[in-house]
C-alpha cells in the first residue's frame, strides 16, 4: 500500500489522481471516476471532487492508496 501526505485539510479526488500519474490530464480523472473503478474506504466513489482527508483508502484497480 502507497502512502500520500495531504497539504492542508483535503485534496480532491481528480487532483489526487493527477497528482499521482494515475491520471495524464483532468480530463482522464474525470474519466476514471466515471468509469466506477475508485473504491474510497470500501465503497465506489463517482463525485469527481469529493473531498478526500486524512484517513481516506483509496482503490484503483490493483492500487491501494492511504491518505496521511
Amino acid at each position: 500500500m502507497e502512502t500520500f501526505k495531504i497539504e492542508g485539510d483535503y485534496i480532491e479526488l481528480i487532483s489526487l489522481l493527477k497528482v499521482l500519474g494515475i491520471a495524464q490530464t483532468g480530463g482522464q480523472a474525470k474519466f476514471i471516476v466515471d468509469e466506477g473503478v475508485v473504491i474510497r474506504n470500501g465503497e465506489q466513489e463517482f463525485r469527481k471532487r469529493a473531498k478526500l482527508i486524512a484517513g481516506d483508502v483509496i482503490e484503483i484497480g490493483e492500487i491501494k492508496i492511504q491518505l496521511l
